[in-house]
C-alpha cells in the first residue's frame, strides 16, 4: 500500500502517521515500523489531514470539495463534510474533538459537527483560503489566504473577530501557540508574529514559505520554503522576542515543501514526490528517506516529427516510451525550441531535457514555458511559481542566456502562450496579461479575467488567445471580441491545446475528462474520460492529426478531435 502522487499533507499523534495524496488516497501508517496499516479514498486529490486530540478519529481535505472523517485505525468512513464550493485545503478537529473546521478555494471557513452537520459558514477573505486552525480554548478560528490577511473568527459565533494585514502578501500556513500568539509563514519568507495585535517580521527564506510546525514538546518553530530549505527555531514560546535559528538543511529533491508534521521525539516527517514521506532529524541533520521513489505521474508532454516526450515527479525524460534522460527531481513542463528541448520544474532549475544538464537556476519553482522568435533571435519564455516570466534568448548549442525578467504577479504563473509578437500570460490569481516581445511592455491587465484561479492558455487561429481554469470556463481573446463557453468538465479544467490550424481546441481537466471546442461553430463537443486519473498536458500531434494528453496515472493517450 503506497502513494501514486505526491503527497500533499501529513499528521502525527502517537505511533500513527497520516499522509494525504494527490493519488486521492489517505494512507495511515505505523509510525515506528512504517508499515502502512489503512487507507481511504475521495473522489479527487486529498490535501491536507489532521488526527483529533486522542488519535481515534482523522479528517481529510480533498479537492473533491468535501472533508471526511475517518476511524482509526480502521480507516472506516464515518462522516462526509459537504457544503463547500471548490477544492477543500485544509480540515481541523477543535481541541475538544467535537467540532471540526474547514477552509477552501471558495473563500469560505466551515464548522462542522461530527454527523456532517454545518454549524457555521463564514465568508470575509477575498481570496482563496489556505490554512485554518483552532486557537488552544476552542473559542476562535484563524485563517491565511491569498488576500495576504489573516483573520480570527468566533467559532460560536461563526462572525468575524479580527483582520490582520500582512502587507497584501500570500500566506500559506500558520499556527496557534499556547499564549495566543499567531505564527505565519509569508510569500516573501518571513515569519510572521501577531501577538497582542501588534505584527512583527521576521526573515527566514529565500523564497515563500510553504509550511509551519510548532512543536510544543520541544517549544522549535519548523519553517519548509521554496527555497528548498526547512529551518527550526527557537524563542517563540511564552511572549519571547523574534525567533533564532538553531538549525537548517537543504530539503532533498523528492520532498515537497508543502507538508510537514513533528513526531514528538524531536524529529520532522515530510511530504514527498514519491510513495511515501520522508523523516528529517534536526539533530543531526540526517535525512532518511528509506522507500521514497517518485510515482508515475506524468506533467508534461510535447512532440517534435514522430517523437513523442514526455515528463513528471520522477524527472525521468521519456522519448517514445523509452527513458532518455534523468533530471533527478519533478518536472512540470517540456518546452522545444527548434531541436532543443527544455524543462524544469521544483528545484526551480531550467535543464536540458535531452541531458539532463543543468542551464539556469531560479529563486523558486517552475511551472510553465513557450517559445517564440525575437527579431530573428529564438527565445524560451518560463513561468514561476512566484510570479516572474524568465526570457532567455537560445544559443546556436542550445545555451540560455536570460535577457529579461518580467515581474508579472505575486502568485504563480500558471500558463505562458506567444503570438503576433505578444506574450500572453495567464496566473494563479486569476490574471491574464499581454506583454509586448519588442519591448517586454505591459500592453493590457485583467486582473480577474476569470472568477478562478487560471490554469492554462493556448494561441489559436488570427493571433488570439484561449484560456481556462478552475471555473470550468473557456474564455477566447481575441482581436475585437472576447468570448466565454462554459466547458462540460465536471471539475476544474487543468489544460488547453490547440490543433495545427488554431481552429480546434481540445481541454483536459483534473477529472481525467477531455472535451473538444470547434472554433469555427464555437461549440464543444461530447466530452471523453479516458482515465479516472487527471489530465496533466495536452499537446498537438500533427503528423497523425491527433491530440496527445499525458495524465497522473503514468500513460500518455491518443485523441481524435471528436
Amino acid at each position: 500500500m503506497r502513494h501514486q502522487g505526491p503527497i500533499a499533507g501529513i499528521a502525527a499523534h502517537g505511533d500513527w502517521i497520516a499522509t494525504a495524496g494527490y493519488d486521492n488516497r489517505v494512507i495511515l501508517w505505523r509510525a515506528s515500523t512504517r508499515e502502512a496499516v489503512g487507507r481511504g479514498l475521495h473522489d479527487h486529490l486529498v490535501n491536507n489531514c489532521s488526527f483529533n486530540h486522542d488519535g481515534s478519529l482523522l479528517v481529510t481535505a480533498s479537492s473533491d470539495y468535501s472533508a471526511r472523517i475517518w476511524d482509526v485505525p480502521g480507516m472506516r468512513l464515518r462522516a462526509v463534510l459537504a457544503g463547500h464550493g471548490d477544492d477543500v485545503d485544509m480540515a481541523a478537529f477543535s481541541p475538544d474533538g467535537r467540532r471540526v473546521a474547514t477552509c477552501a478555494l471558495d473563500r469560505l471557513v466551515r464548522v462542522f459537527d461530527l454527523e456532517g452537520r454545518c454549524l457555521h459558514a463564514m465568508p470575509g477573505h477575498s481570496g482563496n483560503i489556505l490554512s485554518v486552525t483552532w486557537s488552544p480554548d476552542g473559542r476562535r478560528l484563524i485563517s491565511s489566504s491569498v488576500d495576504g490577511t489573516v483573520r480570527e473568527w468566533d467559532a460560536a459565533e461563526g462572525c468575524e473577530l479580527a483582520v490582520h494585514d500582512i502587507d497584501g502578501v500570500r500566506t500559506d500556513s500558520l499556527v496557534i501557540l499556547s499564549d495566543g500568539s499567531i505564527v505565519a509563514g509569508d510569500d516573501d519568507g518571513r515569519i510572521v508574529i501577531v501577538r497582542g495585535g501588534a505584527i512583527r517580521y521576521h526573515p527566514a527564506h529565500r523564497a515563500g514559505i510553504k509550511k509551519v510546525v510548532f512543536d510544543e514538546a520541544s517549544g522549535l518553530l519548523v519553517t519548509l520554503s521554496y527555497d528548498r530549505s526547512i529551518a527550526l527555531w527557537q524563542g517563540l514560546r511564552q511572549g519571547a522576542g523574534l525567533p533564532r535559528e538553531v538549525a537548517r538543511s537543504e530539503l532533498p529533491v523528492t520532498v515537497w515543501a508543502r507538508a510537514a508534521t513533528a513526531l514528538g521525539d524531536g524529529r520532522i516527517a515530510v511530504g514527498t514526490f514519491g510513495a511515501t514521506y520522508g523523516i528529517f532529524d534536526p539533530r543531526d541533520g540526517g535525512w532518511d528517506m528509506d522507500g521514497v521513489a517518485a510515482g508515475p505521474a506524468l506533467n508534461a508532454v510535447a512532440v517534435r516529427g514522430d517523437v513523442v516526450v514526455a515528463i513528471g515527479d520522477a524527472g525521468v525524460l521519456h522519448e517514445n516510451g523509452q527513458p532518455r534522460a534523468e533530471m533527478g527531481s519533478l518536472c512540470n513542463f517540456l518546452q522545444f525550441v527548434g531541436d532543443h528541448l527544455y524543462t524544469g520544474g521544483q528545484l526551480g532549475i531550467v535543464f536540458d531535457a535531452h541531458t539532463g544538464r543543468a542551464l539556469h537556476q531560479h529563486s523558486s519553482p517552475l511551472n510553465c514555458a513557450t517559445s517564440f522568435e525575437r527579431d530573428g533571435v529564438r527565445m524560451l519564455a518560463v513561468g514561476s511559481y512566484t510570479g516572474e516570466v524568465l526570457l532567455f534568448e537560445v544559443g546556436a548549442a542550445g545555451e540560455l542566456h536570460l535577457r529579461h525578467q518580467l515581474a508579472v504577479d505575486d502568485s504563480a504563473i500558471k500558463g505562458l502562450s506567444a503570438a503576433r509578437g505578444r506574450l500572453f500570460v495567464v496566473c494563479a490569481s486569476t490574471l491574464v496579461a499581454w506583454y509586448d516581445l519588442r519591448d517586454w511592455t505591459a500592453l493590457r491587465r485583467i486582473p480577474k479575467a476569470h472568477t478562478r484561479i487560471a490554469n492554462a492558455c493556448c494561441p489559436v487561429a488570427d493571433g488570439g488567445f484561449a484560456s481556462v481554469g478552475r471555473d470550468r470556463v473557456l474564455r477566447l481573446w481575441l482581436d475585437g471580441e472576447e468570448a466565454s463557453y462554459p466547458s462540460p468538465h465536471p471539475n476544474s479544467v487543468k489544460c488547453l491545446v490547440a490543433s495545427a490550424d488554431g481552429r480546434m481546441l481540445m481541454s483536459g481537466s483534473y477529472g481525467g475528462t477531455v472535451a473538444a471546442f470547434d472554433l469555427h461553430h464555437r461549440r464543444w463537443l461530447p466530452m471523453r474520460r479516458p482515465t479516472s486519473a487527471g489530465i496533466s498536458a495536452l499537446t498537438y500531434r500533427a503528423a497523425r492529426q491527433r491530440f496527445v494528453a499525458s495524465s497522473y496515472d503514468g500513460e500518455l493517450y491518443e485523441l481524435s478531435h471528436a
